[in-house]
């Protein structure tokens, strides 16, 4: 276990998110441990797929303590650790005043509430579907068995198929039954959406390929419709986080317009409730601007500008807002899909080259320095590369970042660098703004309109690329007719 701050990008720190205020006065859990004399306990709970601290304290002689405050803490799935990080789960909703009592070398399966009707059900439905999950286990152990000795496995398959509705069924009655409450919203969203399945004719031509797209589309369509965006207590479980990183790693495609268009749906569904919005949100932000993905900061783009910069985020300082106006306004122009920003400036050649007047398939745009160690092992793979391509539609328009010219041409004419180098070291074409440099070397690819289709790629990766890029973008699918 261990206590984290949920950050926003560039080390803004989120504020905790407020606790529902209602008029019921705070909170007061006692814990009755047997064999847990003056022994240290932790209240902790899940937000996301992480677990925080809440508080600490340590029983009496009799194994007893308790976590008490002035306000209710915001509802969630809450944790109770022993040491050794042994623990168990309960309920904080409405319901903040009661007492737990169990023994320390089982709590588990010794646990039991008093004063909490809402943990009464949630340990009732932790048993059942204990009993449940443990029984398709026990199935489907079978089955992998059964499949690895060569033994029929249509019954044990039928079995399978049973235990799953009987799962299903559970889950359908508990949610119903605790319909408004935190534990029918948990049950409800377990349960998996099913695609519907077309009904497509055969002889149909590509019936298989649109009967997988229309099952993939309902999937898309339909995988939050068991969530309930307006119970906040699913920020503090591991359920809400674990279906957003399904969702946005597995079923959405990697592209910004699908991953932008498929956010803003998201976000809509959270508006419903403020604290599961802020939470939405900045899981988004979050998860898009550590990415790795190329392209990827499309999305952060489009997130600051409809929510952090629009004053939907009332949870940011006045100066997180300002620094992240910057830091946009430095990503807009270099997005994938942009065209590029024109640069003109003096050369080796002793004259002035403008990136507009490159007549190529392909221009890459490389930005590096002659002592920079990384541009040591990247400027001759780059050169390597453009001497046994520059017939094929390829040039380089490279851009040295430093303003020491005796360096600068001295390590073109000992390395034969014979693209076009450029040289504008008082930076008087803003090179560094248009294309944010804040390190070397950095590569853009630019198409022949001058539309950017990669950036921040490694020089290893350029051909790989370009070759695929002639394969399968769009302008050549359609030059193909495929």
């Amino acid at each position: 276990m261990k206590k984290i701050n949920y950050i926003l990008l560039f080390a803004i720190l989120m504020p905790e998110l407020s606790a529902s205020i209602t008029e019921q006065p705070g909170y007061s859990v006692t814990i009755n441990i047997s064999g847990a004399s003056e022994q240290k306990i932790r209240l902790a709970y899940h937000l996301g797929n992480q677990q925080y601290i809440s508080d600490s304290t340590y029983t009496d002689n009799s194994g007893s303590c308790r976590f008490e405050g002035a306000e209710k803490l915001p509802a969630g799935v809450y944790m109770i650790v022993f040491p050794g990080n042994n623990f168990f789960e309960f309920l904080l909703s409405e319901d903040q005043h009661f007492e737990v009592s169990c023994a320390l070398n089982d709590p588990v399966s010794t646990l039991a509430f008093e004063g909490s009707e809402d943990n009464e059900r949630f340990l009732e439905y932790q048993k059942n579907w204990k009993q449940l999950q443990d029984q398709a286990m026990d199935i489907s152990e079978k089955l992998r068995s059964a499949s690895q000795n060569g033994t029929p496995t249509a019954d044990l398959r039928d079995q399978l198929t049973a235990q799953e509705k009987k799962m299903k069924k559970f889950l359908l009655e508990t949610a119903e039954r605790y319909k408004k409450t935190l534990l029918g919203a948990i049950a409800m969203s377990i349960i998996p959406v099913e695609p519907v399945i077309p009904s497509i004719p055969e002889g149909v031509a590509k019936r298989d390929s649109i009967i997988r797209l229309y099952s993939y589309l309902s999937y898309k369509d339909h995988f939050f419709d068991n969530i309930d965006f307006s119970q906040p207590g699913l920020i503090r479980s591991p359920v809400l986080a674990g279906k957003l990183e399904q969702f946005f790693g597995q079923v959405v495609i990697q592209m910004p317009d699908s991953i932008i268009k498929e956010a803003d749906r998201v976000i809509a569904m959270s508006e419903v409730q403020q604290e599961m919005f802020q939470y939405v949100a900045v899981w988004l932000f979050n998860r898009y601007a550590t990415s790795e993905y190329m392209g990827h900061d499309a999305v952060v783009v489009h997130l600051a500008d409809s929510i952090y910069l629009s004053g939907k985020a009332p949870w940011i300082t006045e100066e997180y807002r300002a620094d992240l106006a910057k830091r946009v306004e430095k990503l807009r122009p270099t997005l994938i899909g942009r065209k590029a920003t024109e640069l003109i400036m003096n050369s080796f050649a002793g004259h002035y080259v403008s990136l507009y007047d490159i007549h190529a398939e392909f221009t890459i745009l490389y930005f590096w320095e002659p002592d920079c160690g990384h541009c040591t092992v990247a400027t001759p793979l780059l050169k390597e590369y453009y001497d046994g391509n520059r017939d094929k539609g390829i040039e380089v328009f490279a851009v040295c970042t430093q303003s020491d010219r005796e360096k600068w041409e001295r390590y073109i004419v000992e390395n034969g660098l014979t693209w076009i180098n450029g040289w504008d070291p008082q930076r008087l074409s803003r090179f560094d703004l248009f294309y944010n440099v804040e390190s070397t070397p950095m590569v853009y690819i630019l198409d022949s309109t001058k539309t950017i289709i990669a950036k921040r790629l490694s020089v290893e990766d350029i051909g790989s690329f370009i070759e695929n890029y002639r394969k399968y973008s769009p302008k050549a699918q359609s030059s193909t007719g495929r």
